[in-house]
């Protein structure tokens, strides 16, 4: 039996910053080297940031990737390192390169290429062939896969395990979502098990835009046993020791008989930039390329204590990655503060509380902007949020702009009902006033919008839209006040005041309004949105779970007719199963319409 140390390096890299993507790998390769790793493996497409998008198109970027590998593989030394990169070669590849003493030796192009919700990998790279090599790494045979290559059943993770692998390396850029973390860990298991090898699953960490990337990078044991893994939505090093079996055994004694065909075991190819590749193992269709990792420990090293990290609640995972997504958003855009309108309402409670959590209380400013429908409590209650958060906040009513704007378009407005247009011109000063702040101060306004409101259309354009980042645009109403109730639990305290939690919502733009007038309540709103958007229910389907049909097609054709709003909003973090954005791309001319159906 023998043992491989191995360095789970998963890092928030930045998309395009290729010399900063650089340091962080050579920072996380020397602490793996210190911890005595013989492996050290890093996310997909680390060197360049995931997703790259059409920054993929420009020559001198591809250009770019290429020497940052280079630079990463010159200063390996006796840790093999498996590192993401783009490599251009003929086609375009998402690739993974193993580098060793200073060279490369060999890369393994990604074979199955995503083309669904958030990924379109089809539209930049070319997909890899079956060809690949093992590569002998401190006597463990390794094999290198790319993320979607490990989800097919009878895929490369699979075809590896039958030519010899003892371990297969997986790099991933698999952003969060919530419930996703179960699933992976269930699929990685069985592929483990399923190719009789041990498996070390890297996962990229951080925000990206509408992503972000939750880590939790796992190893597994032939068994499909969990032997180490690292936290959630946090860098981290986690060095383990990998016991490898022989394999042999289990392989000929397998009930179900694993014995393909040759040719779906893929065909042999020599390693790339390496040395010549030494004799197969028996019975095996890859080759095996040794990689020289010099062990520089005398005598015998103490084990590496196993690490798994505990795992978050499911409202807890969505808390984090909201924080990350925020903090990732503002600093790797370069804004130092923030601002929020904080209305005294549920919704802004949230975002200024994430707000806070990530940047720290110094760098968020609220602004209260009440009207003349605005409530003394939502006042008060806004100031109560901002003095426990111990954020900067300040007053500034909007009475005298709103009326000299009314007074502004009283000739155009004359002989009709107030309504709509009047209440939105509200909203929408306070998204001039949060503008203005922003381009005099600096400061990056986050909206506060939520996903009920968002997907409903109960949402005002160059109002409350108005801003650079939506943070909880993801966030259906009812998680809301579980995230604010989450909160304060660990606060100890009512860090959000019971008051915001408990009055009816109200977007307070005319006497007594309550969200209810317009909108079912949001414990009804809620299931059928997550029915219809996320998982395609038909009217009839939605229905037969008990939803009133009225409402059902109420909701089904509010949403429908938002579409234009929403392509105009900000981006937000994506924590469901499907958010407004890259997940769901609809037309905004369109006809079609769900609710009219029979």
């Amino acid at each position: 039996m023998g043992r491989i140390r191995v360095a789970l390096c998963q890092l928030d890299a930045v998309v395009g910053d290729l010399d900063g993507n650089v340091e962080r790998v050579l920072d996380a390769l020397g602490e793996a080297e210190l911890a005595g790793a013989e492996l050290a493996i890093f996310p997909e497409l680390v060197l360049t940031g995931y997703p790259p998008e059409d920054l993929l198109l420009l020559p001198a970027f591809v250009a770019a990737s290429g020497q940052a590998l280079q630079r990463v593989a010159e200063a390996t030394r006796r840790c093999a390192a498996v590192v993401g990169f783009v490599d251009g070669d003929v086609d375009l590849h998402n690739a993974a390169a193993v580098c060793a003493g200073g060279k490369l030796h060999g890369v393994w192009h990604k074979q199955l290429l995503p083309n669904y919700g958030v990924f379109d990998e089809q539209r930049w790279f070319a997909p890899g062939t079956g060809e690949f090599a093992l590569y002998l790494v401190a006597g463990v045979r390794v094999g290198v896969t790319i993320c979607e290559d490990a989800w097919a059943p009878a895929g490369p993770v699979l075809r590896q395990g039958l030519a010899g692998a003892e371990l297969v390396v997986s790099i991933n850029g698999s952003p969060y979502r919530a419930g996703v973390l179960a699933e992976r860990e269930r699929m990685l298991a069985t592929r483990a098990a399923d190719a009789s090898c041990s498996l070390a699953y890297v996962n990229l960490v951080g925000g990206q835009d509408e992503l972000v990337f939750d880590g939790a990078s796992m190893c597994f044991d032939a068994d499909g046993e969990l032997v180490a893994s690292a936290p959630q939505f946090e860098e981290a090093v986690v060095v383990c020791d990998l016991q490898v079996r022989p394999a042999y055994r289990k392989r000929l004694l397998a009930p179900r008989g694993l014995h393909p065909p040759p040719d779906a075991l893929g065909s042999a190819g020599p390693a790339r930039s390496g040395p010549e590749p030494a004799a197969p193992p028996s019975g095996a269709a890859g080759q095996t390329d040794e990689v020289p990792v010099v062990d520089s420990f005398v005598g015998e090293r103490a084990p590496a204590p196993p690490r798994r990290a505990a795992r978050l609640a499911p409202d807890e995972e969505v808390y984090a990655a909201l924080v990350l997504a925020t903090r990732d958003y503002v600093e790797k855009n370069g804004f130092a503060d923030v601002v929020v309108g904080l209305s005294g309402g549920v919704d802004s409670a949230l975002v200024a509380t994430i707000a806070a959590d990530a940047l720290g209380a110094g760098r968020v400013h609220t602004v209260a902007m009440p009207s003349r429908f605005s409530s003394p409590g939502s006042l008060a209650d806004a100031a109560s949020v901002a003095a426990n958060l111990g954020v900067d906040h300040r007053l500034v009513p909007i009475e005298p702009v709103h009326a000299a704007l009314l007074e502004l378009l009283a000739p155009s407005f004359a002989g009709g009902e107030p309504g709509l247009a009047e209440e939105n011109l509200q909203a929408r000063v306070r998204g001039t006033l949060l503008m203005a702040l922003s381009n005099k101060l600096g400061w990056l306004v986050l909206t506060t919008g939520n996903k009920s409101e968002m997907a409903v259309g109960y949402a005002t354009l160059y109002g409350d839209m108005a801003g650079g980042f939506a943070v909880i645009k993801d966030v259906p109403k009812t998680l809301v006040y579980r995230l604010c109730q989450l909160r304060n639990a660990r606060a100890g305290f009512d860090l959000v005041p019971f008051p915001v939690l408990d009055k009816p919502p109200s977007a307070e733009l005319r006497p007594g309004q309550r969200d209810d007038d317009t909108l079912p309540p949001y414990d009804q709103l809620d299931p059928i949105l997550e029915g219809y958007v996320e998982r395609d229910l038909t009217v009839a389907e939605l229905v037969a779970r008990g939803h009133d049909e009225p409402t059902v097609r109420q909701v089904i054709d509010l949403v429908d007719r938002a579409e234009y709003k929403r392509r105009q909003a900000p981006p937000g973090p994506r924590v469901t199963s499907r958010g407004f954005g890259k997940d769901r791309r609809m037309p905004i001319t369109n006809r079609f319409r769900q609710a009219d159906l029979r």
